[in-house]
């Protein structure tokens, strides 16, 4: 039987999140002839001899180095048999079936990917959705997320959305699209590459479609420690992605947020900063 829709997991010491994880993608694949492709990222815990005990049908890529997320899928992709492809994180749980949101995206040419709602580990709304980077949210950074109220609230009216860019926990693309793009920008490391990813992909007239209805799991793992690696991306996708004044502003409002957000980890001044960043 064809392979219908390849998996795509990027994995670094994700031992206590594998198990749950490929066994939702077991149960919300029914009906959907699919391969899980895994590329580890060189961990130090036993996640790969914990698929090889338990999992002997994932395809293990072993990468002797830590790759970064976006240069991992890069590699596994390569691999992938389907002409789809789903790109989601180790540290996630599926709740709802996916062949309708495989169907979703097979029945519309002029959709380039499709994400799901996320929600965190009390099962409570996460944005998993947003706007392009301009002045004003590189201010506030918040604003990334302000797609409309409905986004702020994770109370839905509508069955699909679409959107700007969508989260790299979970993406569902034909692999057509992903390699006219020439798949993730292996500048970055780690966080904005899934912004960089979408906004290519809108730079070929694709739409980025949201599906509310369907649901996962995500252990989100970012911090303010990581605040650096969140800055270090938007300078790199604000050099990639404008020029002249605007790009000039772009970068003033990122250095003057990423100022606020120094102070604030140093002198803990949080409360005075409360919600403006």
């Amino acid at each position: 039987m064809q392979t219908e829709l390849s998996v795509i997991i990027v994995n670094y010491n994700g031992l206590p999140y594998l198990k749950d994880c490929l066994d939702s993608l077991i149960r919300k694949l029914y009906g959907i002839p699919n391969e899980i492709i895994l590329i580890d990222n060189n961990s130090q815990d036993e996640s790969c001899a914990f698929l090889k005990d338990n999992y002997p049908d994932v395809v293990l890529i072993e990468s002797k180095v830590n790759l970064g997320f976006g240069k991992g899928n890069n590699e596994a992709v390569k691999q992938a048999k389907s002409d789809t492809i789903l790109l989601i994180n180790n540290d996630t749980i599926v709740l709802d079936d996916l062949k309708p949101v495989l169907d979703f995206l097979k029945n519309d040419a002029s959709i380039g990917v499709v994400g799901i709602n996320m929600l965190n580990a009390q099962r409570k709304y996460l944005p998993v959705a947003g706007v392009f980077p301009n002045y004003r949210n590189m201010f506030l950074m918040k604003k990334l997320l302000a797609v409309n109220t409905e986004f702020t609230k994770g109370i839905f009216s509508e069955p699909s959305y679409e959107v700007d860019w969508l989260s790299g926990s979970f993406l569902l693309l034909r692999k057509e699209t992903y390699q006219k793009i020439n798949g993730f920008d292996e500048d970055y490391f780690l966080y904005v590459e899934d912004v960089d990813f979408c906004k290519r992909i809108s730079n070929l007239g694709l739409k980025r479609i949201f599906l509310p209805n369907y649901n996962y799991i995500h252990f989100v793992g970012f911090n303010t420690s990581k605040n650096p690696l969140l800055v270090k991306g938007y300078k790199i996708y604000i050099s990639k992605h404008f020029k002249g004044v605007s790009k000039l502003l772009v970068s003033v409002a990122l250095q003057f947020n990423s100022f606020v957000k120094n102070v604030k980890l140093r002198t803990g001044l949080n409360q005075l900063f409360l919600g403006m960043f």
